[in-house]
């Protein structure tokens, strides 16, 4: 015990000795926090649309007007000239052309139909296809409108309905009513910072060792594989407790986040969850050659589990292929138990799959990193 101590206190003393090591700590997981949230958000607004007008009549004005009126679009151009359209789209200035044909408001009244013609500038595929459903919905419900108002001329007409009954359809939001991506996305990102604080940080540690020469000096000591490894891992995980909590802090005060479940099921699961990131970080620091090389792996490793965690990408909607590579995925645990004990206040009974599941990568992880690191005697 007495040699992990001196470990651990050479490790702190290394750590808060480097100003720009503390600034990498707490200053820039702050930053981010503060500005990821506003930019991860799944609404698209401000959808550019051009309106070619061929009919120009009441129902159609009506029907542009209820366009307008929503909080995604955004009227640029209003013309008569579908040539006209296209060359807004060509030239950025729009993203969707509505083109009104001329007997609209007839085709409405006497046919109880009508056809509009929708071109949608698919560069930006999230933005077209989430801009055409968007437009549709407001489509449907002008339709739901006009055939209301018809129903009681119908019904003073005759005893039965010529247009069609539509059906209200009401909902209700679970555990996020007002839809808040940042209620989604802040405990996602919280989870992706700290576990980049932890994995890189210690992804260069030994390898700082051995670029530095002190290894050497560790390596004809009779400290023992475990406690190195010990040593290099505890003052990481205190730290990652600490930039945690400075997280919730952060969410409480900005986002207005405060966890439905328990505190104590979160920093029970992070603290076996640092345990395995960490555990990861000083795998590839045992491989690593230099402190390039370990930064490198470790920012592969990285991308390729953040892009798969299921943080902006739902996992169901993954290939199945992909699906199976979540599973031995850290990250994607990790967000999925944040968000449950978040938003739903779920307890230690509802995430005990996934707490098992770390366990399993914090003991692989740093039983391999003991193994592989290679003390010369």
């Amino acid at each position: 015990m007495r040699t992990l101590k001196f470990l651990l206190q050479k490790e702190f003393r290394q750590i808060f000795r480097d100003s720009s090591i503390i600034r990498i700590i707490f200053v820039m997981p702050v930053i981010q926090l503060l500005i990821l949230p506003w930019a991860a958000d799944y609404e698209t607004k401000n959808i550019q649309i051009s309106v070619v007008d061929h009919d120009h009549s009441s129902y159609s004005r009506q029907f542009i007007s209820k366009i307008t009126a929503s909080k995604y679009f955004q009227l640029v151009d209003y013309s008569s000239s579908y040539k006209h359209a296209l060359n807004d789209v060509e030239k950025d200035k729009a993203d969707i052309v509505l083109e009104i044909p001329a007997a609209f408001e007839r085709d409405l009244v006497k046919e109880d139909k009508a056809q509009v013609f929708l071109a949608v500038n698919a560069i930006n595929g999230v933005k077209a296809n989430l801009g055409g459903a968007y437009l549709r919905s407001i489509i449907q419900d002008f339709n739901s409108e006009v055939r209301l108002k018809w129903i009681p001329q119908s019904l003073s007409k005759s005893n039965r309905i010529d247009p069609e009954v539509n059906i209200d359809i009401t909902y209700s939001n679970w555990f996020n009513p007002s839809m808040n991506y940042k209620y989604f996305m802040v405990p996602g990102i919280l989870v992706l910072l700290l576990t980049m604080v932890g994995s890189n940080l210690t992804a260069i540690n030994i390898v700082r060792e051995k670029e530095i020469g002190t290894i050497e000096q560790i390596n004809v000591t009779p400290v023992k594989k475990y406690h190195f490894i010990l040593g290099k891992l505890i003052p990481f995980w205190v730290i990652g407790i600490i930039v945690l909590t400075i997280g919730f802090l952060i969410a409480r005060l900005f986002y207005g986040i405060v966890p439905l479940g328990s505190f104590f099921t979160i920093y029970l699961f992070a603290a076996v969850y640092l345990f395995a990131v960490l555990g990861l970080g000083l795998l590839v620091s045992t491989y690593a050659a230099n402190q390039q090389q370990a930064m490198l792996i470790s920012f592969f490793i990285m991308m390729v589990f953040v892009l798969l965690s299921g943080l902006y990408t739902s996992i169901d909607s993954m290939p199945e292929w992909a699906q199976y590579i979540t599973k031995i995925n850290p990250i994607s645990y990790f967000i999925e138990v944040m968000r449950r004990v978040i938003l739903k206040g779920s307890g230690l009974a509802d995430i005990k799959d996934q707490f098992l599941a770390i366990m399993g990568f914090a003991v692989v992880f740093n039983t391999w990193a003991v193994i592989n690191y290679r003390k010369r005697s």
